[in-house]
């Protein structure tokens, strides 16, 4: 019996983070991928490559146990859909479900995000040497983010690199519009950039009804933020 790839890491009110081991393991991706429908294996089919395959194959896997668990569903019963910009959603007989997710995977470590309302983001980054830093800071940081980032030196430089761009994608993910918004023009919150705070409130500077949760994953592994959209009585 194959031993389950994936646990909860965080649960809170009516969110949840769920970690996936990606190590590779031939029977644990046997596994999963007998739990995929037709049209996920035939994607699993078209990655050319061993290693997205495993990340594709193992999280959508866990996605579905989650899924079906949460909302009290055979898995038979579950299928996905994508917004226009390309965010997937969950159909429960063909209806679509109460739930927001979000994964996000790298090197060895998945992230799956759920919430029972709102929208929700996750990005996981795996603390490795970063290929040009500097270009990515040029583009992708706001003036102040950059200048915090010049200012800093090797380990503290890339543990910040790594925690301004996971809180930067995840807020990006959970907003679900692609990659139409330039990450430029807003700052990650001072609290979470200088001051250590675990969370901190949100605000895209387009949108400021709209309030969002962002919250700082990382442990010594890996980098990851979380962005979920609050709800107005909560902000």
């Amino acid at each position: 019996m194959v031993e389950c790839w994936w646990r909860t890491l965080r649960e809170a009110a009516d969110t949840a983070i769920i970690h996936v081991d990606l190590t590779p393991y031939a029977a644990r991706t046997a596994c999963a991928l007998a739990s995929l429908d037709k049209g996920e294996q035939a994607r699993w089919r078209r990655y050319r490559h061993g290693r997205p395959r495993r990340e594709f194959c193992l999280c959508r896997a866990a996605l579905r146990a989650v899924l079906c668990r949460q909302l009290g569903c055979g898995n038979d019963e579950l299928a996905f859909e994508t917004s226009p910009h390309g965010k997937p959603f969950a159909l429960v007989r063909g209806t679509r479900a109460p739930v927001s997710f979000n994964v996000s995977h790298s090197g060895s470590h998945g992230l799956i995000a759920l919430a029972g309302h709102g929208r929700i983001g996750v990005d996981v980054e795996e603390r490795r040497p970063c290929h040009d830093p500097d270009g990515a800071i040029r583009t992708a940081f706001a003036p102040a983010e950059q200048a915090e980032l010049a200012a800093a030196r090797g380990a503290r430089k890339a543990e910040l690199f790594f925690r301004l761009w996971t809180m930067k994608e995840a807020l990006l993910k959970a907003l679900g519009v692609g990659l139409s918004l330039d990450t430029s023009g807003f700052a990650v919150p001072l609290a979470l950039r200088k001051g250590g705070a675990p969370t901190s409130l949100f605000r895209f500077p387009h949108d400021p009804t709209v309030g969002w949760r962002l919250d700082n994953l990382s442990n010594a592994d890996f980098a990851a933020a979380v962005a979920h959209e609050l709800k107005p009585e909560a902000e």
